[in-house]
């Protein structure tokens, strides 16, 4: 069961979470030599140790203490969505019960587009939020609105999305013969809307010329395909196979095999909130990493599209969910395809990959061209910060925040970037 105390973790819940803390600090301080405290505790084991030691030093004032200053200093969160897959481990935290776990009361509150979930985190009126990847880099930036000092808790999700077209052009499959097509997408500056932009350009496509890009919430994605508004989309699921449910659309690309896993939206807080609820924001990420894990397994797939499928959370055929999270669809085609890594969920917010972001909001003349790549996604991407937390949780984070990635074949170094930028024969910058 997510979030129970297995010998593994050795705790659940913000208490014991302390209490290990406390544990580990004092017999550390009692036996600093970690050769020899393993020694020790594999002599007499670890409940032996820590009774013979709470003879002589207060323990338990030692823990309530600790108790009592890491108390969330907010209880409750305001904490916004937009109903897609990509949000899983935020909706399913709340599903199964993880905040409470970690002391916390989490309000969800449903928000139609990104537009919206700016303001509100602008505005306080959100805690955190759930947001496409280029947003806390902007919104940091002051790329559309005020400056905000935002960050990157935690990644949602990978891979997840697919270039879907209209079922009319189902012998339209050569993106070299879509010059004049309508393309939605959810934000100017996402994820999606930098695949999709990509992708065309590989197939000598000027995005920005040869086909339009219109910016419409998620759920008003398949009305407007079915109204024929579109002739494709790039969206986060279910809204791809929600557009082959409803025999409106097929699946052309998953966007795993353009840029393999490739983060899509974050779990996203300000400056503001982490300085002044500290411990509100270690809870928050506890318990949304413990659901990302969770989520992550394929045995669990099922149970997850069970819970997040009614209308308190995204609201979409249980069949629509399943076949997005199980990895096993139709293709709109009439085929059914067997791609177990369509989506998955992983926390780590690797700064390499909001580097290759960055390069492609440079690329269409989106930011600064004095940008510093590095820095801003060190800044923003709070993964030195991530793998503490994930290590106190005894969870194994990646040994690097910054990797090389392949993109459509093409490596990319994150290392130079600029060098990246000018290398497009089809880009603004």
């Amino acid at each position: 069961m997510l979030g129970e105390a297995t010998p593994a973790d050795g705790y659940s819940g913000v208490e014991n979470y302390v209490d290990r803390i406390v544990e580990t600090a004092v017999l550390n301080a009692i036996a600093p030599d970690p050769v020899a405290r393993r020694a020790f505790l594999q002599a007499v084991g670890a409940t032996t140790a820590l009774a013979a030691i709470a003879q002589v030093f207060p323990l338990g004032a030692a823990k309530a203490l600790a108790q009592d200053a890491m108390k969330p200093e907010k209880a409750k969160l305001n904490v916004g969505y937009v109903p897609i897959t990509c949000t899983v481990p935020l909706l399913l935290a709340h599903a199964m019960g993880e905040y409470g776990k970690e002391g916390i009361e989490v309000n969800l509150a449903r928000t139609p587009g990104w537009a919206i979930v700016r303001d509100k985190l602008l505005s306080a009126e959100f805690d955190a939020t759930h947001l496409v990847l280029a947003m806390p880099l902007t919104m940091t930036m002051g790329v559309g609105g005020p400056a905000l000092n935002t960050y990157v808790s935690t990644i949602q999700n990978v891979n997840g999305n697919a270039i879907t077209l209209h079922v009319k052009h189902k012998d339209r499959r050569d993106p070299k013969d879509w010059k004049g097509f309508k393309f939605g997408i959810p934000h100017q500056h996402s994820m999606h809307a930098m695949l999709l932009r990509y992708y065309l350009a590989e197939n000598g496509l000027d995005p920005d010329k040869d086909v339009e890009l219109r910016v419409f919430p998620p759920p008003d994605s398949v009305a407007n395909m079915a109204a024929g508004n579109l002739d494709g989309m790039l969206f986060a699921e279910p809204w791809g196979q929600r557009a082959v449910f409803e025999g409106v659309g097929f699946l052309h690309m998953l966007t795993r095999d353009i840029f393999p896993d490739h983060p899509c939206c974050v779990l996203s807080v300000t400056d503001k909130f982490v300085k002044e609820a500290p411990n509100s924001y270690g809870a928050l990420f506890r318990a949304v990493v413990r659901a990302t894990e969770f989520a992550d397994k394929t045995e669990n797939r099922k149970q997850v599209a069970e819970l997040l499928a009614p209308a308190a959370y995204l609201n979409q055929p249980k069949t629509v969910l399943e076949q997005v999270l199980m990895g096993r669809y139709a293709d709109g085609l009439g085929g059914v395809v067997s791609e177990p890594n369509r989506i998955g969920f992983k926390a780590f917010p690797y700064e390499s990959t909001a580097v290759w972001l960055l390069t492609q909001l440079r690329r269409w003349d989106m930011i600064s061209k004095d940008v510093d790549y590095q820095a801003m996604a060190k800044q923003v991407f709070l993964a030195t910060d991530a793998a503490k937390r994930m290590k106190a949780m005894g969870l194994e984070p990646p040994a690097a925040t910054s990797i090389k990635h392949m993109v459509l074949g093409k490596e990319f170094d994150p290392a130079a970037p600029q060098a990246y930028v000018d290398g497009f024969a089809i880009r603004r910058a």
